[in-house]
């Protein structure tokens, strides 16, 4: 499954919805690493990405959902149905005899 935006995408979304600026982020990174992220030129680990989100205050598979369904809801919806299934069916897997 492809990501219909991009991380980059979602991540300057989200910055801007929240009013913040990429200089709001400098406890947890410089604004050249932002606008790096941004413009697709470098990629996160999941450490830095979580303490992204928790500056932006959204969780980071909120962040995720909005990189692979761009602004569709009825995209998200169906995404996160799908993890919800595929969650549920590894949890159950793990605890089978």
């Amino acid at each position: 499954m492809a990501a219909k935006g991009s991380l980059a995408t979602a991540i300057r979304t989200v910055r801007k919805a929240r009013g913040l600026s990429q200089e709001a982020f400098s406890d947890v990174s410089s604004r050249t690493y932002m606008s790096l992220l941004e413009r697709n030129l470098q990629s996160p680990t999941l450490h830095k990405l979580t303490e992204l989100c928790e500056v932006m205050e959204v969780h980071p598979l909120t962040l995720l959902t909005l990189a692979y369904a761009g602004d569709s809801t009825r995209m998200a919806d169906e995404l996160l149905a799908q993890v919800r299934q595929e969650l549920e069916a590894v949890l159950k897997e793990r605890d089978a005899p």
